[in-house]
């Protein structure tokens, strides 16, 4: 035994498990009178979000929420999404946050997935979660603890579901004296579900000490001041909003609540309330550029934006730019708590031109400074590619801001972990400055002739015409070529451009056999997140071009 291991034990003094719960009690304590929420006419001090998170915690121990059990939740973004994100881990029980633009069958299948036993439920969302809760029941033997919200800012239509209501709920319980966390910080916190794109939805399930370390993360990366103003333009049930339910609390924030988002509703809320932080994905960045200037009258604080993604627009962080927003570029995935990689902005970037700051701030980055590791490795052989920005391998990270694994799916863990690094799918290069640039997700490369074409480089040159509002493009099956590029484009209202200008102007900018064969004037699935779902053009591109389309 070492002479620094003995009578040197951990105790209640000097250890404890790291939980961003902690960070609730430390606010209520020394920023009680501080705003907590802001939502509609509702306004929470941090004292009172405590509170209501700790009657939160009471109610559902009461109803016999402990450790491990899976409290799922079908929330937008208001107080009460805020409170179970604090009350829930309290218990060291594990929070579901279900998409709100989910279909029954596959809420059904989630909540049985994760053996949920509670579910709280906003009104507006009673008609897709009454169907859920009848095929859960039905189809699964399941029955579930059915907690309604009736939310003052919701005035549509939505009957309720449930046998208790969340306020009444709430006062039939006095507070628990505080929230504790997790005697194991190696206990699960959350578990989200991928989109499912190639069968079943993975249930990604991420630990207290990720979170924990994920949430100061995000204040280090954005060199986040105390008491920031913080508007919820991404949704929480999204990664656990990267984990900024924790990173406001941790300094004292206020959470600025939005149950929807739009262009007009958010600068207003930027105005109202003096925001001044924010984060989406870059599609909810364009609204904000392309919005009428004068919605952006009166906002003459320093907004602070930050972006995720495979790799936004060029376009969209010129303009966020040219507005006066400052946006910094962080890349993640679920299975990493959200963002894990942010494209750290140096100094000298200062003095280049404004196109050569997008393209380095356009870049994936570097890891977070809690992350132990992330780099571009081949996929087959784990040896980390050349800096040279142009050998191509796949991203991947390892460190304690990783998932736990897949919930029931030891294969799929064991893939995701082999050779001890966790395996994005996402290819890349590394360049000579070690900072990380994407070139495309791995089934997202188009081969035509024998030649690789990255489908974001296609993008980002359409995205640079004035014209053009959203983008995607996907391989079409061609006899002669194998594959060849299609484009699916959406344009700016009032704009107007023709298939054969956008092909002419892809020629200004790309090799010409990356240049689309074909650009459709149709409409673009996309996630709640903003995140444009590709596979379903790929199957659209098996056929073609729907009626009306240019």
């Amino acid at each position: 035994m070492s002479l620094y291991e003995q009578h040197l034990d951990k105790n209640a003094a000097n250890y404890a498990s790291l939980s961003p719960v902690s960070f609730v009690e430390r606010s209520a304590e020394v920023f009680a009178d501080l705003p907590a929420v802001v939502h509609g006419a509702r306004r929470h001090t941090w004292a009172q979000t405590r509170e209501r998170s700790a009657r939160l915690a009471a109610a559902l121990r009461a109803a016999g929420v402990g450790r491990g059990t899976t409290v799922s939740v079908m929330l937008p973004n208001t107080p009460e999404m805020v409170e179970a994100h604090y009350a829930v881990p309290a218990l060291g029980a594990v929070l579901n946050t279900l998409n709100t633009r989910l279909d029954a069958p596959l809420l059904a299948w989630q909540m049985n997935h994760c053996e949920a036993s509670v579910l709280i439920t906003d009104r507006e969302f009673s008609p897709v979660m009454a169907r859920a809760l009848e095929l859960l029941a039905r189809e699964h033997g399941r029955k579930l603890l059915v907690i309604d919200v009736l939310d003052s800012e919701y005035t549509g239509p939505g009957e309720r579901v449930g046998t208790l209501e969340y306020e009444a709920w709430l006062a039939a319980h006095p507070p628990l004296p505080r929230l504790e966390g997790p005697v194991d910080e190696w206990d699960a916190i959350a578990i989200s579900y991928t989109s499912g794109t190639t069968g079943d939805p993975k249930g990604v399930v991420t630990h207290h000490r990720g979170a924990y370390l994920n949430a100061v993360c995000n204040a280090a990366t954005w060199t986040m001041p105390h008491f920031p103003k913080y508007l919820w333009t991404l949704p929480m049930f999204h990664c656990n909003g990267w984990c900024f339910p924790w990173t406001v609390a941790m300094l004292g924030g206020t959470h600025v609540c939005l149950r929807r988002v739009d262009a007009a509703a958010i600068l207003q809320a930027m105005r109202e309330h003096g925001v001044d932080h924010y984060c989406a994905a870059p599609i909810v960045h364009s609204l904000i550029i392309n919005a009428p200037a004068e919605l952006r009258t009166g906002i003459t604080q320093q907004v602070r934006g930050m972006v995720a993604g495979a790799a936004p627009p060029a376009s969209m962080i010129e303009g966020m730019a040219q507005i006066g927003f400052d946006i910094t570029h962080v890349y993640g995935l679920t299975e990493v708590y959200g963002p894990a990689s942010v494209a750290v902005k140096r100094n000298s970037w200062a003095a280049e031109s404004l196109g050569e700051q997008t393209r380095l701030n356009g870049r994936q980055g570097v890891r977070y400074a809690l992350q132990e590791g992330m780099t571009v490795l081949d996929p087959e052989t784990l040896a980390e590619v050349p800096a040279d920005g142009q050998t191509m391998g796949e991203i991947m990270f390892r460190g304690n801001i990783v998932m736990k694994g897949y919930l029931k799916n030891l294969a799929a863990t064991d893939k995701a972990f082999e050779g001890g690094w966790f395996h994005t799918g996402d290819l890349a290069v590394l360049e000579p400055d070690r900072y990380v640039k994407i070139k495309d997700r791995s089934k997202d490369i188009i081969i035509s002739g024998g030649e690789n074409i990255s489908s974001i480089e296609v993008e980002d040159a359409l995205y640079r015409h004035p014209a053009v509002m959203a983008c995607a493009v996907v391989a079409r099956p061609d006899p002669k070529w194998g594959e060849t590029p299609v484009a699916y484009v959406e344009t700016k209202p009032g704009s107007s451009v023709s298939a054969a200008e956008l092909v002419a102007h892809c020629k200004t900018l790309l090799a010409g056999y990356k240049v689309p064969r074909e650009v459709r004037f149709e409409p673009i699935p996309k996630t709640s997140t903003g995140k444009i779902q590709k596979f379903e053009l790929r199957q659209r591109a098996q056929g073609p071009s729907e009626p009306g389309s240019r």
